[in-house]
């Protein structure tokens, strides 16, 4: 809707004035949710920014019908569309686990691409609206917000698929995949200019067909290890289509919006891509320049296994335990369990801090929002880069349903799918209990040796049910 409404001076000025306001208070969620301390206050600001520029929105609908004489019927249409939004909007937000939220927030995106997707086909067709002098941009705008949004949508649904396990989390190695990406790029470039000079519907087709194909190929073709950054970076990709639509609405307070969005996300991204010791352009090209990692027939030994009773007797005779949390965790619902864990060591007067990898679980701060739910300590909730050298001078390591995030081959093996990885040397600890299910690979699909250790045993079981039983013997 645009934000230039033809009536009366006042009503424009507070549409303005409200987007502004708007604006600004998204500004000031972003800046609140950068600190655990503000996270709160960062929320209430985006919640009261949108609720304004909701109302402003429908404000400006109404002015706009009674000007044209349409008695209210875009306010209606726009009422129910938002009721219908919220009321889905309520339902998943009371649904959903924790561990549901990657894939949720992967699909909302692909929602995001669609609107700008059907925004952009129908400011083709609106063309004939805008000023001669203004059409060159407005293809432009077309085009662009088009191609964004497509492959947004596509991309975002099979990060969805992949996080949800309803495909395989491993990467897609189409022969000359490289050059696959590269072309729909030139192609894209090249329908520009000819829509640009000749606005045939045949051409929309084609550059939407090409995003979706795109899209789709750009995250089959990144590996499980990297979904938390593919993640983000579709929240950067929503960010810059919102920011399209807006564009092609004359919508400012959209193109701000998707700004913000977008240029935090992809900032986001290029932060976990140095945390992961990986290439920011290769991530987002859809892998590009890597090669399928062969399968490892590595010996690593047999592993050891401990009980939860001789865990808890470790865990009352160490000085010192680092907890490092990962996706098992969130699955097993263990964050509550591992608080009161928590709380009841550090009575005896054992030191008990957690060491969080950048990338643990499948989104950016997923355990760091789980142990705060769970209210644990902020204080001794650390960042890898603030624990890793410490972990050396620990007792007791326990691993929480992590598994790549603690892998020693991504320092000790070159030819591993994830070498160079930065992770957490759990290994050097004096002892490292690791809770499990089963001796299955994690989510990037490697071995990991660190289960073979002679200073690592394995718990296995669900990592709830196996620290009640630790918190019974404590």
């Amino acid at each position: 809707m645009s934000n230039t409404i033809s009536g009366p001076l006042t009503t424009e000025s507070l549409a303005g004035a409200a987007y502004i306001v708007a604006a600004l208070l998204f500004i000031l969620s972003l800046a609140g949710l950068s600190k655990h301390e503000t996270a709160r206050r960062g929320v209430a600001y985006g919640i009261a920014g949108m609720a304004i520029a909701l109302a402003s929105t429908v404000w400006g609908t109404l002015q706009s019908d009674f000007i044209s004489g349409l008695a209210g019927i875009g306010t209606l249409l726009l009422l129910v569309a938002v009721i219908i939004g919220a009321a889905i909007g309520l339902w998943r937000a009371r649904a959903v686990q924790m561990t549901g939220m990657p894939e949720l927030i992967a699909i909302l995106h692909s929602f995001v691409g669609l609107a700008a997707v059907l925004v952009g086909w129908n400011g083709h067709f609106e063309a004939k609206d805008v000023a001669p002098s203004l059409l060159g941009v407005h293809r432009s705008e077309v085009f662009i917000g088009v191609f964004i949004g497509a492959v947004t949508f596509t991309g975002s649904i099979v990060a969805f698929l992949k996080l949800s396990a309803r495909i395989k989390s491993k990467p897609l190695m189409l022969p000359g995949k490289n050059l696959l990406n590269l072309g729909a790029l030139l192609a894209f470039a090249a329908l520009t200019v000819w829509y640009v000079a000749e606005p045939q519907l045949s051409l929309l087709v084609a550059v939407t067909a090409i995003a979706l194909a795109l899209g789709w190929h750009l995250v089959a073709s990144i590996g499980g290890g990297d979904m938390p950054v593919v993640v983000s970076m579709l929240n950067s990709y929503s960010g810059w289509a919102a920011a399209a639509a807006g564009f092609l609405l004359n919508n400012d307070l959209l193109i701000v919006t998707g700004a913000l969005v977008g240029s935090s996300g992809a900032y986001l991204s290029y932060i976990m891509c140095k945390a992961m010791n990986r290439s920011f352009v290769s991530v987002i090209a859809g892998g590009f320049g890597l090669e399928a990692p062969a399968s490892s027939d590595t010996d690593y030994g047999e592993h050891r296994e401990i009980t939860a009773e001789e865990t808890a007797d470790l865990l009352k005779n160490a000085s010192s335990v680092v907890i490092t949390p990962g996706y098992g965790m969130a699955v097993a619902q263990a964050q509550h369990h591992v608080a009161e864990l928590t709380r009841k060591l550090r009575e005896k007067q054992v030191d008990v801090r957690f060491g969080i990898h950048p990338v643990a679980g499948r989104l950016p701060g997923h355990m760091n929002v789980l142990l705060a739910e769970a209210k644990v300590p902020y204080d001794i909730v650390l960042e890898m880069d603030e624990i890793n050298d410490e972990l050396a001078q620990t007792e007791v390591v326990l691993v929480i349903g992590a598994n790549d995030t603690v892998n020693p081959a991504a320092a000790e093996d070159p030819g591993s799918p994830i070498a160079g990885m930065p992770v957490l040397r759990v290994w050097e600890a004096g002892n490292v209990v690791v809770f499990k299910r089963s001796m299955a690979s994690g989510y990037a699909g490697v071995q990991n040796p660190l289960f073979f250790r002679d200073n690592s045993q394995m718990l296995f079981g669900d990592a709830k049910d196996r620290i009640d039983d630790i918190l019974q013997r404590i």
